[in-house]
C-alpha cells in the first residue's frame, strides 16, 4: 500500500488535492474530520481539554466551541503546543486504525495540515505539499470563510513556513493559477507516479532507469541533497525500532556537489552485524518503507585487488518511487565496504582535482560503452587506483568515519 501525506498552509488548497485523489480511486483519511472525531462529546480528550482551557471552550451543549479554543492557542505557541499534546494521540491512534484497513492496491491518502511541523512525513511514502503564496491565503479565507485576518495571520504564522515544507516536499503543487489548473497537475501526478509507484509496491518490483549509460548518466542536479535527505530521514525512521542500525548515510556520486552522475540516490545503512539484515523485523520495516531486496547483488568489488571478499559483503535494495530512483546499500558497521563508501565521498569532497579526474573517466567510458551495465563494470579498474589515492590522503588528513 502506497502512503502519501498531502499537507500546506491554512487556505493553500490541499483539501481540493485530497478529495480529486479520493475521487480518482484513493483512500482518504482527512486529519481535520478525525479531529472533529476527537473532540465530540463523550470523547476523552475534549474532557482534557476541557480540564486544561477551562469551562469558556465549551458550549452549553457540551460541544467544543472551537472559535474560543483558537483564539486562546493560535496567538499562544505554548497553548497551541499543549493543546496539540492532548489532541496527537487521539488522532494518530484513531487515523492509524482508518489506515488499517486500506485494502492493498489502494494509495492510502493522508491529509495532514501539520504533517511537517510534527515530521509525521517521514512515516509515508511521499510527500505532496500543495503551495499558494500567504496574501492569496489570508485573502481565500476571509473572503470564502469568513475568518478575521489577524486570526488568519496567527494560524498562518503557527504552521511550517513554505521553504520548512519544501524541504520535506517530494512533490509541490502549486495553487497560484485555477482550480482547473490544481485538478489537472494531480491527475497528472496520479497517472505518471503515484499508480506506477503502488504497482512496484504490490509487485515487489524495483524502479529501473534505462540500460543506456549516455541516458542515465547527467550534469548534477541541484536536487540531489534534498531528495537524499529525505531518503535517509525515511530510512532512519523505518528502522529506528529494530534497534541495528548505526547510521544511514547518503554515499555515491550523487552525494559529491559538482559531480555528474547517474540519477540515482545511493544509500548506505549501517548495522551492527551484516546478519541483523536478515532478521525479519529489519526486512520487513524495508519492504513496509518502499524497498525491495535484489538477491544477485551481495558483495562490492574487493580492494586492493586479491582482499578478502567477506570484508565486502553486503544487502542490496532498490526504491519503488519511479521519479526517485534510490539504491540502498546495507553494510556492516566497520567493514571494509561501509568504509570506503564513507572514504570515497569524502575524499572526492575535498579533493576537486580527485573528482573532476573521476568525471573525465567516466566521460571517456561513456564513449566506449552504450549500456550501462557495461558502464559500471568498465570503471572498476579506475576504483583500484581511487581506493589508494583515497588512502593515502585518508592517512596525510588523519580523516575518519564520522
Amino acid at each position: 500500500m502506497l502512503r502519501v501525506g498531502v499537507t500546506g498552509g491554512i487556505g493553500s488548497g490541499k483539501s481540493t488535492v485530497s478529495r480529486r485523489l479520493g475521487e480518482l480511486g484513493a483512500h482518504v483519511v482527512d486529519a481535520d474530520a478525525v479531529a472533529r472525531e476527537v473532540v465530540e462529546p463523550g470523547e476523552p480528550t475534549l474532557g482534557r481539554i476541557r480540564e486544561r482551557f477551562g469551562e469558556g471552550v465549551v458550549r452549553a451543549d457540551g460541544t467544543l466551541d472551537r472559535a474560543a479554543l483558537a483564539a486562546l492557542v493560535f496567538p499562544d505557541p505554548e497553548a497551541l503546543d499543549v493543546l496539540n499534546a492532548i489532541t496527537g494521540p487521539a488522532i494518530a491512534d484513531r487515523v492509524a486504525q482508518q489506515r488499517d484497513r486500506v485494502p492493498a492496491g489502494v494509495v492510502s491518502v493522508y491529509d495532514m495540515p501539520l504533517l511537517v511541523e510534527r515530521a509525521l512525513w517521514v512515516h509515508e511514502h511521499l510527500t505532496v505539499v500543495v503551495e499558494t503564496d500567504v496574501e492569496t491565503r489570508v485573502r481565500r479565507l476571509v473572503e470564502q470563510r469568513g475568518l478575521a485576518e489577524d486570526d488568519v495571520r496567527h494560524r498562518i504564522a503557527a504552521q511550517a513556513t513554505d521553504e520548512q515544507r519544501r524541504a520535506a516536499a517530494d512533490v509541490v503543487l502549486d495553487n497560484s493559477g485555477s482550480p482547473e489548473a490544481l485538478v489537472a497537475a494531480v491527475d497528472e501526478l496520479w497517472a505518471r507516479r503515484l499508480l506506477p509507484y503502488e504497482a512496484s509496491l504490490v509487485g515487489g518490483t524495483r524502479s529501473r532507469r534505462p540500460d543506456r549509460a549516455a541516458d542515465c548518466v547527467v550534469v548534477p542536479r541541484p536536487d540531489w541533497e534534498a531528495r537524499a535527505e529525505r531518503v535517509v530521514a525515511r530510512l532512519a525512521a523505518a528502522l529506528a525500532p529494530t534497534g541495528v542500525v548505526t547510521e544511514v548515510s547518503h554515499v555515491g556520486s550523487t552525494s559529491v556537489p559538482g559531480l555528474l552522475a547517474k540519477d540515482v540516490i545511493d544509500v548506505q545503512v549501517g548495522v551492527r552485524r551484516l546478519a541483523d539484515a536478515d532478521r525479519q523485523e529489519v526486512r520487513d520495516a524495508l519492504t513496509d518503507a518502499g524497498y525491495v531486496f535484489s538477491y544477485g547483488n551481495h558483495t562490492d568489488t574487493p580492494h586492493p585487488q586479491g582482499a578478502d571478499a567477506s570484508d565486502w559483503a553486503k544487502r542490496f535494495l532498490g526504491g519503488c518511487d519511479p521519479a526517485n530512483h534510490v539504491h540502498v546499500h546495507v553494510r556492516e558497521h566497520g567493514c571494509a565496504g561501509w568504509r570506503f563508501a564513507l572514504l570515497f565521498r569524502d575524499w572526492l569532497r575535498h579533493e576537486p582535482a580527485e573528482r573532476d579526474a573521476y568525471a573525465a573517466e567516466k566521460r571517456r567510458l561513456l564513449r566506449e560503452h552504450e549500456s550501462t551495465s557495461d558502464y559500471v563494470v568498465a570503471k572498476e579498474p579506475w576504483f583500484e587506483g581511487a581506493w589508494q589515492r583515497a588512502n593515502a590522503w585518508a592517512q596525510r588528513t588523519g580523516w575518519r568515519p564520522r
